[in-house]
C-alpha cells in the first residue's frame, strides 16, 4: 500500500467519496456486441449481416436473438442448445430458464399440444396506474380517445378544429410525456388498441392542453378498464400478410394517419375467409405532411407499410421462412391501380414522388396488392378513433377473447346492396368495418335464431355463427404444417 494512503485506512477498508463519474458510455453497446462476436465466432455463431441483433449457426439449425443480456433462442435438436450454452459458459457467466415463459418483460405462455403461445405483461397496467396515482373510474371506459363529432355534407372532410384550451406548464407537460413514454412499450408489444389514441396525444404532447390532459386520463381509464392484454399467436405457413389503410385529414394541421396490420398466417385465397392469426406489429402513424387526396393517403400508407414489411421479409428469410409473394390488403382502388400500374398515372404526377416506389416493389414481385372491400380491411380499426361501443366489438378480432374468431369472413363490393332493401352475409353491417361477434354463439354450428317483430309480421332471423378459438381448438382450419418451436430465454 501506499504511504500516502496508510492514514485513510479504518479497519482494514479505505472509503471514497464519488464525485464524478462516467455512466451511460455511447460505446458500451457496440463494445460488447465485438467482444461477443470474438467470443462465440470460434464456435460457429455468427450475427446476421441484415439483421441486427439476430445470430445463427454455421451449421446447426438454430438462432437466437440478443437484447442486452438476454438470449432468446430457437431451436429444434437440445444437443444444439447445449452447445450453445457451453459456448458462452466459456467466457461468461449464464443461468437457463427452460421454461421461456419471460423475456424483454414479456410473459409467454406456451401449448405446445395445441400450437399456440400467449403473450402477456401481466401487472404492467397496475403499476404504472400506482406511479401515476390514477384514481380508478367509476365505470368501465370503453374508448381509449373520444372521436371528434361526425360531420356530412361538404364538412365530412374538413380538417379539425384548433385546440384552443390553456396551455399546461412544464410539470404537467413532463407528466403527460411520462405516460405517453411508458405506455407506448405496452401498446406496441400487447395491447394494440391505444396506438392510435397514443400517437395523436404524442403529437402534442410538446404544447400540451388541457384538453390533452383530460385526454391522458381517459386513456388510463381505458387502461384500467382492460387490463392484462393477451395476444394468441397459432402455428401457420408462416406466410407474411400485410392489412393496410389511410385516413384522410383525421388528425390536427389537415394531417392523416396511414396504419397497417401485420400477421403471420397463411397465403389468402379469393373467396374464401381470411385465417387470423395474432398480430405481431402494428403501425399507426401520422403522416408529417399534407397529402392532396384520399388516394395519395392510401398510397402513402402502402409506402409505409411495405417498407416496414422489406425488413420483416428479410428477417424472416433469415430465420428459415423465405417468403413468397407478400399478400398485401387494400380498400382504395386508385392506389391498387398506381401501385400494380394498371391505371394510367397522369394526375398522380402531384402525389409525393418517394410513393411510387412500390410500384417498383411490386414489379420485382415482392408484393403482391390487391383490393378488397374494407369491412374485411384489419387496419382499419388503427386508422381513426372510434366510439366506445366499436371497440367494444371489434376488440376480439385483436386481443385473445373467449369469443375470439379464427377466420375472417369476405365482405361483399359496396355496390352489390346499392339501391336493395337487404342484408349483409356473415354478420356484416353496412358502413361498419369487421363482422359483429354474437355475444351468444351456437356450440352445433347452427346459426343462432333471433325473434323480430314490427306492427304487422313476426319472423326469425338467424345470426350468423362464427367460429371463436375455443370452438376450433381441435379443427385442422385452423393449423398449419410448421410447429411451435421451443422457445426459452438464456439470461446472461
Amino acid at each position: 500500500m501506499d504511504h500516502g494512503l496508510e492514514k485513510h485506512v479504518h479497519n482494514g477498508y479505505i472509503f471514497l467519496e464519488m464525485r464524478r463519474a462516467v455512466w451511460g458510455l455511447p460505446q458500451a453497446g457496440i463494445l460488447a456486441n465485438k467482444k461477443l462476436k470474438r467470443k462465440l465466432g470460434p464456435f460457429g455463431y455468427h450475427e446476421c449481416k441484415n439483421t441486427p441483433g439476430l445470430w445463427y449457426h454455421e451449421t446447426r439449425n438454430i438462432t437466437f436473438t440478443l437484447v442486452v443480456d438476454d438470449f432468446g433462442v430457437k431451436y429444434v435438436d437440445k444437443t444444439d442448445v447445449e452447445h450453445l450454452i457451453a459456448s458462452i459458459k466459456s467466457s461468461y457467466e449464464l443461468t437457463v430458464d427452460w421454461t421461456g415463459n419471460l423475456y424483454c418483460g414479456i410473459s409467454l405462455d406456451w401449448d405446445y399440444t395445441n400450437r399456440w403461445v400467449d403473450i402477456s405483461m401481466p401487472g404492467y397496467i397496475k403499476k404504472k396506474l400506482q406511479e401515476y396515482d390514477h384514481t380508478m373510474p367509476t365505470r368501465l371506459q370503453r374508448c381509449p380517445y373520444s372521436p371528434e363529432p361526425k360531420q356530412f355534407g361538404s364538412q365530412t372532410q374538413a380538417p379539425l378544429p384548433p385546440d384552443e384550451s390553456p396551455k399546461l406548464d412544464a410539470k404537467g407537460i413532463k407528466r403527460i410525456q411520462q405516460i405517453v413514454g411508458s405506455i407506448l412499450y405496452y401498446a406496441r408489444a400487447v395491447d394494440m388498441t391505444v396506438l392510435a389514441a397514443l400517437s395523436t396525444i404524442a403529437i402534442e404532447q410538446t404544447k400540451a392542453t388541457h384538453k390533452t390532459r383530460d385526454r391522458s386520463i381517459q386513456l388510463l381509464d381505458y387502461l384500467a378498464s382492460n387490463q392484462d392484454a393477451k395476444v394468441r399467436f397459432h402455428a401457420s405457413e408462416m406466410v407474411m400478410n400485410i392489412h393496410s389503410d389511410a385516413s384522410y385529414l383525421s388528425e390536427s394541421g389537415a394531417r392523416s394517419r396511414a396504419c397497417g396490420h401485420f400477421f403471420m398466417g397463411w397465403m389468402p385465397k379469393n373467396g374464401e375467409p381470411i385465417k387470423l392469426n395474432g398480430a405481431f406489429y402494428t403501425t399507426s402513424s401520422i403522416m408529417r405532411f399534407v397529402v392532396a387526396s384520399a388516394a395519395e393517403a392510401e398510397l402513402g400508407s402502402l409506402f409505409h407499410n411495405c417498407q416496414a414489411g422489406m425488413i420483416f421479409r428479410q428477417t424472416l428469410k433469415d430465420l428459415g421462412h423465405p417468403q413468397p409473394k407478400t399478400p398485401v390488403h387494400c380498400d382504395n382502388a386508385t392506389a391498387v391501380g398506381i401501385a400494380s400500374n394498371t391505371v394510367k398515372r397522369q394526375r398522380s404526377r402531384s402525389m409525393e414522388m418517394r410513393f411510387f416506389w412500390i410500384g417498383d416493389k411490386v414489379a420485382q414481385e415482392m408484393y403482391d396488392i390487391t383490393w378488397h372491400p374494407g369491412m374485411e380491411n384489419l387496419a382499419d380499426y388503427q386508422s381513426k378513433h372510434h366510439t366506445g361501443a366499436h371497440h367494444k366489438a371489434v376488440r376480439p378480432y385483436y386481443l385473445h377473447q373467449e369469443n375470439s374468431p379464427r377466420i375472417l369472413p369476405r365482405a361483399i363490393r359496396h355496390s352489390t346492396l346499392k339501391g336493395c332493401v337487404g342484408t349483409l352475409e356473415n354478420g356484416y353491417v353496412r358502413n361498419v368495418p369487421l363482422p359483429r361477434i354474437p355475444q351468444i354463439q351456437s356450440t352445433n354450428q347452427i346459426a343462432s335464431v333471433l325473434i323480430c317483430r314490427n306492427h304487422t309480421n313476426t319472423w326469425h332471423s338467424r345470426i350468423p355463427w362464427i367460429p371463436t378459438y375455443s370452438e376450433l381448438r381441435c379443427s385442422p382450419e385452423g393449423f398449419g404444417t410448421i410447429p411451435v418451436v421451443p422457445f426459452f430465454p438464456l439470461v446472461g
